[in-house]
């Protein structure tokens, strides 16, 4: 049997430098232009990181003096979801967008499907509204002692675990080809319905919530495209979610024709 040679590895020589190109929105009626960005190379150095360089001395890479790019952050820790825009063609939070995993130049664009604002900004209010329509909270009786709550089978918790971990982030809607303002309400209120849907306690609201994924760009629009789940950064089985909530619709839909 001939030995295995093990092929040497090659370090990667760290560039000097770092190109960032992004694409601008000065406001919401003006047209999209790309500036390009360069910036002294350093390890460990993530997109925020690169955009407050920028911010501190916005001069393009030709030399032009321009205005500071705008973008949204808050938690720096992947948490919040409000960094998120597409880096080289993908949507991802830019917080713990590493410049090392990434092939240069480096292109920063704000998510497609929701209106844009200026430069990555953009009004992801739309998302938010679906979570109301959906009812995707528990009602509260006062503030006074309930006492313990409900037990729950352990399955149970770890799937309503995986659903809560939601940070209303958008990759799942930017991934969806069905998704946009009035077409499909997307995975992310289905996944939010069948988490609250599942709670002992929200199971007093839940043919609300039903109801609120039943209208004309509601569940039934889903194509089955199956790319929000790869696009999830925490890994929620969106769609375990959507198919388990399909059911639910059925069964709601036909008990609602009887009872009529």
């Amino acid at each position: 049997m001939a030995a295995h040679v093990q092929t040497p590895k090659t370090n990667r020589v760290p560039p000097k430098s770092v190109e960032i190109h992004i694409k601008r929105r000065a406001n919401p009626d003006s047209t999209q232009y790309w500036e390009q960005f360069e910036i002294p190379y350093r390890p460990n150095l993530n997109i925020i990181s690169c955009l407050m360089e920028i911010q501190k001395n916005p001069v393009t890479k030709e030399g032009k003096p321009t205005t500071p790019p705008v973008w949204q952050m808050n938690c720096l820790e992947e948490v919040c979801g409000i960094c998120t825009m597409i880096i080289n063609g993908r949507a991802r939070q830019s917080c713990s967008a590493l410049v090392d995993n990434f092939e240069q130049p480096i292109k920063l664009e704000p998510m497609a499907k929701f209106p844009n604002i200026r430069d990555l900004v953009v009004d992801r209010s739309q998302m938010f509204d679906h979570l109301k329509r959906v009812h995707a909270w528990i009602e509260l009786d006062g503030t006074h002692d309930l006492g313990p709550g409900p037990r729950m089978d352990q399955d149970d918790v770890q799937e309503r675990y995986a659903y809560s971990r939601c940070m209303t982030c958008g990759c799942c809607l930017e991934a969806c080809p069905q998704y946009d303002e009035d077409n499909y309400i997307g995975p992310q209120a289905i996944a939010q319905v069948r988490l609250f849907n599942m709670h002992p306690t929200g199971k007093m609201n839940r043919e609300e919530r039903i109801e609120g994924i039943m209208g004309e760009d509601g569940i039934t629009n889903c194509g089955n495209a199956q790319n929000c789940v790869k696009a999830c950064p925490m890994g929620i089985p969106l769609t375990r979610a959507i198919y388990e909530e399909n059911r639910e619709t059925i069964v709601h839909g036909l008990f609602g024709w009887l009872k009529t």
